[in-house]
């Protein structure tokens, strides 16, 4: 059992002017105590912060979901039972967990007032949203764009072709070529839409990346490398976003860049995926501006 420490921090509240406005006295947890997956496990803020809106005792109004316990508040100890503890209901300042507690207070309380003015309808889990689906699976969701990708076949009119298992080739690198494709509107209007695709599929980013600095000028060969694209789409139709819940909250980062591994203007291309716990939360791929000086 851990037993987490109080202490209480006094403050003097001055005006604009410097006079004194009021004295302060917060009984402060001391949270830096607190053991992950014991005393607390989310601590994040489910909802967005405004920084103009002040609630005072704000995080005293959330109620705990986690048993957690605290020793007495100094100079309120019980004479008769110096080594009892407190069973703590509500959140405390310095608790790891007090933000989002108290967010989930604010939320309920606000959606009961807006039923109370505005007939609103649960829609229950979400299922489809702006061309995603989200699948609940037994550890989580999955985020899939599978509607999306068949749009993107039938509009290109791959909907038959044969699948593969890669995006683009690892052995040739794309390279000028003098024959310019002869729609270069579909070709702008593919990989645009590519672009959206990369939400829920990371693993198309490089490949996209890569098309979409050909937009002002495309060619056959460019266009060659769309329909590969689509045919690793084609075969990859059930691939998505994963979600899962996990029991911590380590962030971990990945980095790799090539160097000057373009060879028309010798640019190098980096990218990195952050992950929380075990889910990705966050990918860029990006190509440097400038060229990289080879010696």
């Amino acid at each position: 059992m851990n037993i987490i420490g109080c202490k209480w921090v006094f403050r003097t509240k001055r005006t604009t002017d410097g006079a004194v406005d009021r004295y302060k006295a917060r009984l402060v947890a001391k949270g830096f105590n607190q053991v992950a997956g014991e005393d607390f496990f989310d601590t994040f803020s489910p909802v967005v912060k405004p920084t103009t809106l002040d609630v005072y005792n704000a995080f005293l109004n959330g109620h705990l979901a986690e048993t957690v316990y605290m020793k007495q508040t100094p100079g309120y100890e019980d004479p008769t039972h110096p080594d009892h503890v407190c069973l703590l209901q509500r959140s405390l300042y310095g608790f790891k967990q007090a933000p989002r507690a108290c967010d989930v207070v604010l939320v309920n309380h606000l959606l009961g007032r807006l039923a109370s003015t505005f007939k609103i309808r649960d829609l229950g889990k979400p299922g489809f949203f702006l061309g995603i689906e989200t699948i609940h699976t037994g550890d989580g969701m999955v985020l899939s764009q599978r509607r999306y990708m068949t749009y993107l076949l039938n509009r290109s009119g791959m909907v038959d072709c044969k699948p593969l298992t890669t995006p683009v080739s690892v052995s040739q690198p794309v390279t000028p070529s003098d024959q310019s494709y002869e729609n270069p509107t579909q070709y702008r209007r593919i990989v645009g839409a590519l672009q959206y695709l990369t939400i829920t599929r990371p693993d198309l980013a490089y490949a996209v990346n890569r098309l979409c600095q050909f937009m002002h000028s495309p060619t056959d060969d460019h266009w060659g490398i769309v329909k590969r694209v689509l045919r690793y789409i084609k075969g990859t139709l059930d691939y998505g976003l994963h979600l899962v819940s996990s029991l911590t909250s380590t962030i971990h980062a990945y980095l790799d860049s090539d160097w000057a591994g373009c060879p028309i203007d010798r640019k190098s291309t980096s990218g990195y995926a952050v992950f929380l716990g075990s889910n990705l939360i966050m990918a860029l791929l990006k190509t440097m501006h400038g060229g990289s000086l080879v010696h």
